[in-house]
């Protein structure tokens, strides 16, 4: 199967996107109008959510019809307004006898501190993606939820970077495919899986008279955290970092093990982002299944995690400078 590296792959999933890039922010929809088998599995300490315990076992509604990822904080929510009402004009939704209710759960992040704070996704910006959704590849970097979005912020704006949106997708045979598409809003760095080594992050900063990070282009965030500096900095870290995102596949899955596979591609936050999880951060993932290909759910949980863990790194490489903050491209040798 040719593979397009991205969600979309996946078949009946469309991604639609809206931005505002003078103020910084958007948000992302990932469609799924036939309905999907969903889960999520959120681990970080700051979470922004909406319509995740309809998600967990034991609770009625089995499908989802779309997934929102949104910037502008608590506020962003507001967009899945505009996913319900775009879902709703076309007879999609739960029926729930006297209307067929769209179940669209979302996460945010906060990027309100980067753009402009005023300026948020809201229903209109909601209902502007969906009419942008299709089964082509999306674009990555500053777009639509990762257009405000930025990374290694343990020593303020003055050393983090920017970070966006990435996608990426795996053939595992047989016609079955694994997707992810995700924002990064990290504290921490992003780091490549394989060597360990940091492709975007905190910067070297001045805190006061100090200067701290050493003279490389990267502080690493680990190693300010163990100095007196650091320990100081997280007393009054912002709560302002997230990673949010998706990951699908056209294998069978149960509710439970939808649940499963979201929380085994957290392994994949992990290898990509350092640290992760942290109180700061808003860590949240979710898992759709469209189809009916029969592969055992520890595949299906395992690749997840590649992919997102390569989704990640795209989300950084294909970012671009913006809000006065560098991107990965900077730093790299012509």
């Amino acid at each position: 199967m040719q593979l397009m590296n991205a969600i979309t792959d996946v078949p009946g999933i469309k991604v639609g996107q809206a931005e505002n890039a003078e103020a910084l922010t958007g948000c992302t929809v990932v469609l799924c109008e036939q309905g999907a088998v969903g889960g999520v599995d959120q681990r970080g300490g700051a979470p922004g959510t909406r319509e995740t315990d309809l998600l967990r076992p034991m609770h009625l509604v089995q499908k989802v019809h779309a997934v929102l990822l949104a910037g502008g904080s608590a506020f962003g929510l507001d967009a899945a307004a505009g996913v319900m009402r775009f879902l709703e004009e076309r007879g999609i939704g739960f029926d729930a006898q006297v209307a067929r209710v769209p179940i669209v759960p979302a996460a945010i992040l906060f990027d309100l501190g980067l753009g402009d704070a005023k300026v948020r996704p809201d229903a209109a910006m909601g209902y502007r993606a969906c009419e942008h959704a299709s089964a082509e590849r999306p674009a990555e970097g500053n777009a639509g939820a990762g257009m405000g979005a930025s990374i290694g912020k343990i020593l303020g704006a003055g050393g983090a970077m920017k970070a966006g949106l990435g996608t990426a997708s795996v053939d595992l045979g047989g016609g079955c495919v694994v997707g992810a598409l995700v924002a990064v809003n990290a504290l921490g760095d992003v780091v490549d899986p394989a060597s360990g080594g940091i492709l975007a992050g905190a910067r070297p900063a001045k805190v006061g008279p100090v200067k701290v990070g050493g003279d490389g282009p990267f502080a690493d965030t680990l190693t300010v955290m163990r100095g007196f500096v650091g320990k100081t900095a997280l007393r009054f870290a912002s709560h302002s970092n997230t990673v949010i995102g998706v990951v699908a596949t056209n294998a069978a899955l149960t509710k439970d093990e939808a649940n499963k596979v979201a929380q085994m591609a957290h392994d994949g936050l992990a290898r990509a982002v350092r640290p992760a999880h942290t109180l700061f951060d808003g860590d949240t993932l979710f898992a759709l299944s469209t189809g009916d290909k029969k592969v055992d759910v520890n595949i299906i949980g395992a690749y997840a995690a590649e992919v997102m863990a390569q989704a990640i790194v795209r989300a950084v490489l294909e970012a671009k400078a913006a809000g006065g903050l560098p991107a990965a491209s900077d730093f790299q040798s012509p």
